[in-house]
């Protein structure tokens, strides 16, 4: 058994370690997400635009001869 200080210490490198692990866990790029969040928002946000605008009357018409 390691003295009392040696122990301490043990824990404290270990506990560091699973703090550095758990961080580096999930999501590595948060920005990259960011965008892809901002990028769906206005998707979403076009789609529901031109639903209203269109509605069921849409503006180009299939036409044969």
């Amino acid at each position: 058994m390691p003295p009392p200080d040696e122990r301490r210490r043990q824990q404290l490198e270990a506990a560091e370690r699973r703090r550095q692990e758990n961080e580096s866990r999930g999501v590595k790029n948060l920005d990259k997400v960011r965008r892809q969040q901002q990028r769906a928002e206005e998707m979403e946000r076009r789609e529901e635009e031109a639903a209203r605008q269109g509605g069921n009357n849409p503006n180009l018409r299939w036409q044969t001869t």
